[in-house]
């Protein structure tokens, strides 16, 4: 896996086969939150985390765990998720508070290699029943 889109596709899939296996289904704002968090930590390995080592995604009770692999062992500035830029990409500058707002469990450690692996906890509920038309 090479590109955000194919993390975004195999994380959704990992989802999916999980909650259709158990006859749910999950909640599609919840899936937007997976794809928006997949993308900019994908992004951030790629632009400034000397690009992608590697990328997981697996199911836990309360949602989906991703982690993200790259090749530079420098942490983010705002890994203390103070929902401002870091200063060295105040030009965009958004991944990493969004990242921020819609995961939880960040947890970075560096890879004994070399590297960092970050991985994030993205919180899943059931799609609503849809509601029963009355005519």
């Amino acid at each position: 896996m090479d590109s955000a889109a194919g993390a975004r596709a195999h994380a959704e899939a990992t989802v999916r086969a999980r909650w259709e296996s158990e006859g749910r289904t999950p909640h599609q704002r919840d899936m937007i939150d997976l794809s928006l968090v997949v993308s900019e930590l994908v992004t951030n390995a790629i632009r400034h985390g000397a690009g992608l080592a590697g990328f997981d995604a697996w199911t836990t009770e309360e949602g989906v765990r991703i982690a993200v692999h790259d090749h530079s062992d420098v942490i983010p500035e705002a890994a203390g998720a103070t929902g401002s830029p870091p200063v060295a990409h105040q030009v965009s500058g958004y991944g990493w508070p969004l990242v921020n707002k819609l995961a939880r469990d960040i947890d970075i450690r560096r890879r004994p290699g070399g590297g960092k692996t970050i991985s994030v906890l993205v919180a899943l509920r059931d799609a609503p029943e849809p509601r029963a038309h009355r005519g």
